[in-house]
């Protein structure tokens, strides 16, 4: 068996169950938080500051993610993904043992970083050992365990915050960091060339303070600071010549950690924008939703968490199919077909807002996962299959990198329109009628954002051939077992 044969070999088992469960670590940690904040609060204290323990986390992540990706084209998979997945858990262990507020943040700060390596580099290794046709069931696989987290994380959080341990939260990720640790290093093992790199280090370290700086001022104007206020100004302008900084010296660098063809090829500025776009729609949907249907016909939270969970189930059962789809009609045609889907989604969910419904929200909140999944996952491989293996982790880590942009722009735009309709109401957030104003104005965003998402599948290039791929990209590759 040649090398070539690598993506046939039943050895990737134990890798793919370890991608999902290095998947799951930072899934569950995503929404485990959420029902243990009152927990904690009552613990250490910090109420005021608590947000941050979000936003701090969002925020490493983000703009780590180009970081590794480029590392990982650069060095390997394996040494990025083995460290985030080590940094991942010191971090949970610093949490669990956090005396106060101010350190549980910095640990949280500590734990974004390990997440920005796992999810992009996951995704790249898919890319490396699954042949195009099996990469969308594989894709449709790690889908379903952010749908099982979706449920999981809240209700494992509420039975932790309910036995009054919090810090069980962070103590459940020693044992899953532990298992993803030991499959990775066991059973990967790459095989390319090894040569002497020029690591770019101006350039992420101007990449890294710029988009700390942006996404700081995106994720806590209208919160800590007014939009208008000097703070703001002066945080958004430092960011902003830093970016001017960081694109002069990428022009001149010999090995940039994020080449600037990312935006200037067609397909990929297309596929990026369609990741911007997916990121914004959905954190309108899954930070708005609950509130929605708790605060407006008064269910409880996990009835409301329930009706959203549709959606997470009809997102990888779309990308199992999609596999299917684009060998046949190609990527574009599944993807537009799947942003359709979101815009019918979308605007029958703006439509039935001033008619709360769990029933309504429940059926259209799973079309809008099947339009996700449909148009998610064959961009993503659109785009990883248009490059080789020295680009694939750029390319992966670009389309990670645009959606936790549109999530945290998309939270800080229709969060503020949220809060624009709530304050013309007399500022109430416990009346039912204003938050259902509120969030049918943020649905009405969302379809605006689901528009968006249909004009750039509309334009991505038109592939020759749907399956011009049938087996992993060309370059090093990864040796199984």
């Amino acid at each position: 068996m040649t090398k070539n044969d690598v993506g046939l070999r039943s050895e990737r088992g134990p890798i793919l169950l370890a991608i999902m469960v290095a998947t799951a670590v930072v899934a569950i940690d995503a929404t485990i938080i959420s029902t243990a904040v009152p927990s904690i609060v009552g613990d250490i204290g910090g109420f005021s500051q608590f947000p941050w323990l979000f936003s701090v986390y969002l925020l490493t992540q983000s703009v780590t993610v180009p970081v590794y990706a480029k590392l990982a084209d650069t060095i390997g998979r394996k040494r990025i993904i083995l460290f985030g997945i080590a940094v991942f858990l010191l971090g949970s262990i610093l949490c669990a043992i956090a005396w106060d507020m101010p350190s549980l943040i910095a640990f949280r700060a500590l734990q974004g970083i390990g997440a920005g390596a796992i999810l992009p580099i996951t995704i790249t290794i898919v890319g490396d050992i699954y042949t195009l046709e099996e990469r969308a069931r594989t894709q449709g696989y790690i889908a379903s365990v952010w749908a099982i987290a979706a449920v999981a994380g809240p209700a494992l959080g509420g039975i932790f915050a309910m036995w009054d341990f919090w810090r069980g939260i962070f103590l459940i990720n020693i044992p899953l960091c532990a298992i993803a640790f030991w499959l990775l290093a066991r059973d990967y093992h790459e095989s390319f060339e090894r040569r002497r790199h020029r690591i770019d280090v101006a350039g992420a370290a101007l990449l890294t303070a710029a988009l700390t700086l942006l996404l700081l001022g995106v994720l806590e104007g209208g919160n800590s600071w007014a939009w208008d206020s000097a703070v703001s100004f002066a945080i958004f302008g430092a960011g902003a010549l830093l970016l001017v900084g960081f694109v002069l010296v990428e022009r001149r660098a010999a090995e940039p950690v994020l080449p600037l063809w990312v935006m200037g090829r067609p397909l990929l500025r297309s596929t990026n924008v369609v990741g911007l776009a997916v990121g914004a729609a959905l954190i309108g949907l899954t930070a708005f939703v609950p509130t929605y249907l708790v605060v407006g016909i008064g269910v409880s939270p996990l009835v409301a968490g329930l009706a959203l969970a549709t959606l997470t189930i009809g997102w990888p059962i779309a990308a199992s199919l999609s596999g299917r789809l684009y060998l046949r009609i190609g990527f574009r045609t599944t993807a537009v077909m799947g942003a359709s889907l979101v815009v019918l989604g979308t605007v029958a969910l703006a439509l039935l807002g001033p008619y709360p419904s769990i029933l309504g929200v429940a059926a259209v909140s799973f079309v809008i996962g099947l339009g996700f999944g449909f148009a998610a996952v064959p961009t993503l491989v659109a785009a990883q299959s248009s490059v080789g293996w020295d680009e694939r982790g750029v390319v992966t880590g670009a389309n990670m990198f645009a959606r936790s942009i549109g999530q945290s722009v998309g939270a800080a735009v229709l969060g503020a329109v949220a809060n624009g309709v709530i304050a013309a109401h007399g500022g109430d957030e416990t009346d039912p009628a204003t938050i259902i104003d509120a969030s049918t104005a943020v649905f009405v965003g969302a379809a605006i954002v689901a528009a968006l998402l249909l004009v750039a599948t509309v334009t991505m290039p038109r592939e020759r051939r749907a399956a011009s791929a049938a087996a992993p990209a060309t370059g090093p590759i990864p040796e199984v077992g």
